[in-house]
């Protein structure tokens, strides 16, 4: 049987995408392997958001001209937001001649057409249209955890922002195509779902039906047998009271909430159109935890926007030490293509926005382990998700807020919520022992 490598940079949204290209190469016959150089069909699932994330792709890329020359009848296709980019592929078709095959996120259903057509001559598929396929197969991880795109798009437009442009206007899928897959899943045995979406707090139940995101959640924790349900990623400046309420009531809604700041300072955040000020933002995350005590918030924050100087840099802190995020991820800004911050002038050196950068780091570690000490004597339900990728002996799954546990149990016990005691914590994991 022929055999497939994919390999997916990015989101949760790309590792979703990267599930379906599985399920119609599985229909198709393949195989999978973990190396790249002995595939038959090699597919870079790519991201643009960051220009190291790019940088790597072409990189990558480089590495498997040899390869192909060795071995010409392989396929190696590059796909993804970096695709949808016309000047992406279009360098792509000009200085990476071993790539067979190009295609943008909007011709994700079209793959197997694609696929057949690389095989006579090079194929580079960026339409433009915006169309929401069901149907398309998927080739998930075992249970017990499933990826349940809801929507796709944004609106937003933030000035530093490449995903509208890649990813286009939002669209919604229908409620009941939604909860069929939940279902479906749950006959599987998935036990826990998180739903995706660049802006799940915009969904509207497709086509302007009037549908609300919280209307969305109650009916999935109406599904028998679904135990957990999470999702990302919200938009502060969505997020409503309906949508606080529904969590905070539903029990199998995890209390664990992805909440992107990106920036501390009201005049960055204006410049960046973010659509909020700090202040709007801590009294959202004051009225989550007034709802829910024990939410845990996870948060984006970008280092070195061009209107950041080191005054506004200080915000940024201020929110950090206010906020008590239990993870942040960050990045120092990363100019993108057709973005209006593309050719801002910025105020700080790059030695300037590294120096920030790891104060903000050093602070958030700080908060981090404090927090997850707390942990250290509490009795947790952890849903047990699989071996630790650290050491096979040990189980690993994770807590209602979304904590790393360390469990020693036996794999029997995939699937199911145990009652942990943690008896020991780091920065990011926590240890522990079954009551």
């Amino acid at each position: 049987m022929p055999t497939a490598y994919i390999e997916t940079y990015g989101c949760a949204q790309n590792e979703s995408d990267s599930e379906k290209l599985r399920g119609m190469l599985k229909n198709l016959g393949y195989t999978f392997g973990d190396d790249a150089k002995t595939a038959d069909v090699v597919i870079y699932n790519t991201c643009a958001v960051r220009e190291n994330a790019e940088l790597k792709v072409f990189g990558t890329i480089g590495v498997l001209k040899p390869v192909k020359a060795e071995r010409p009848d392989m396929l190696i296709g590059v796909c993804g937001c970096m695709m949808q980019q016309q000047h992406i592929a279009e360098e792509i078709k000009r200085k990476y001649k071993q790539v067979d095959f190009v295609f943008g996120t909007n011709a994700l259903y079209r793959f197997p057409e694609i696929l057949a057509a690389a095989r006579n001559e090079r194929v580079f598929d960026i339409t433009e249209d915006e169309e929401i396929v069901e149907g398309t197969p998927v080739f998930r991880d075992p249970p017990p955890l499933a990826k349940v795109p809801v929507m796709y798009g944004c609106n937003n437009f933030c000035a530093y922002c490449v995903v509208p442009l890649v990813r286009g206007r939002e669209r919604s899928r229908k409620p009941e195509d939604i909860l069929a897959e939940i279902r479906s899943l749950v006959a599987d045995s998935y036990k826990e779902v998180t739903l995706l979406g660049q802006n799940v707090n915009s969904y509207d139940g497709g086509a302007g039906a009037g549908n609300t995101f919280p209307q969305l959640l109650t009916e999935v924790c109406k599904i028998d047998g679904l135990e957990r349900v999470r999702f990302v990623t919200s938009h502060p400046k969505d997020i409503s009271d309906e949508l606080i309420d529904v969590m905070a009531k539903e029990p199998k809604i995890c209390k664990q909430l992805h909440l992107p700041i990106q920036a501390g300072s009201n005049k960055v955040l204006a410049d960046m159109n973010r659509g909020y000020t700090q202040e709007k933002y801590m009294s959202i995350i004051a009225k989550l935890r007034a709802k829910m005590p024990n939410i845990t918030f996870t948060s984006d924050i970008i280092v070195g926007f061009p209107t950041e100087g080191n005054e506004e840099f200080e915000d940024t802190l201020k929110v950090l030490r206010e906020a008590e995020f239990d993870m942040i991820f960050s990045f120092i800004f990363s100019p993108r293509k057709g973005t209006p911050a593309e050719n801002m002038q910025s105020v700080l050196t790059d030695e300037e926005k590294h120096t920030n950068f790891n104060r903000m780091v050093d602070l958030q570690n700080e908060i981090s382990k404090r927090k997850a000490d707390a942990y250290v004597g509490t009795i947790q339900k952890v849903l047990i998700e699989g071996k630790s990728k650290t050491n096979e002996q040990f189980m690993s799954g994770r807590t209602d807020g979304g904590k790393i546990v360390i469990v020693e149990t036996g794999e029997d016990k995939i699937g199911e919520i145990l009652d942990v005691k943690i008896t020991r914590a780091t920065t990011w994991t926590l240890y522990g022992e079954v009551v």
